[in-house]
Order: structure tokens, then sequence, then C-alpha cells
């Protein structure tokens, strides 16, 4: 999966997510958009998909000087995201963020790790601010 931001005009974000299918050999694309909930120095967005509905994007941890990381929780205790700009990460890192997940209240026996795909289809990072 990648997934790419760009600012909209007004203050929002323009959000393109891609997820390769390798049993259908195919990309499969979807354009949202996302409005900062209170201040845009807050990790507390709002992102709609689908029209006029929105849901949570709460940035709970995230790499400052290179962006490489985030992590990500939506608007409650069963939406958890870890987008990294590789398609692994070192053991202390997940360690960290795992820990910090069940220090928040999150079922962390209930993440699914996703194996990344070598060779996917192009050269891309899995985030791209």
């Amino acid at each position: 999966m990648t997934a790419e931001y760009s600012l909209l005009d007004g203050g929002g974000v323009k959000v393109i997510n891609r997820g390769y299918s390798g049993k259908d050999a195919e990309w499969d694309e979807a354009e949202g958009k996302a409005y900062f909930v209170r201040n845009s120095d807050e990790g507390y967005l709002k992102v709609s998909f689908f029209g006029p509905f929105y849901g949570s994007y709460v940035i709970l941890d995230l790499e400052n000087e290179n962006y490489s990381y985030a992590f990500v929780a939506g608007p409650d205790k069963s939406y958890l995201w870890f987008p990294s700009r590789t398609p692994t990460v070192s053991d202390d890192l997940m360690k960290k963020l795992v820990d910090k997940a069940a220090g928040l209240g999150f079922d962390t026996e209930a993440l699914i790790m996703v194996g990344q795909i070598q060779g996917s289809p192009t050269d891309r990072s899995p985030v791209n601010p």
C-alpha cells in the first residue's frame, strides 16, 4: 500500500491511497480529503473517502526528522495503523510502538502484521508525504 499526501487550498490535505492485489495483479486507488479538527499543528484530523462521511485519524507517534513512520489510530480502539517509508522496521521500534499501543488500551494481540511484497510493481515507499 502507498499513501500520498498533498495540501489542498483552504487548509485541507488530499490523500491518495493505493493498494496492490497480488491475486488480481493490479493496483486499486482511493482519493480522499482530510481536515484538521482543531489546529494544523496537532495530529488530529477527520478523513473522508466516501462523500460526507468522515472518520478520525489520530497520530499517536511520528518520527519527526524524516517522517519515516507514523503510528495512527481511528475513532476508537479498533483501528490502528503503522505506515512506514520502508517495508521493514527494527524490532526495537516495533516493540516500542506495540508497547505504546498496549499502554493506550489497544488489543495488541489482535494486530495483523502485513507481509510486504518484494519486487512489487513500483519502487514507491509505503508512505509519501
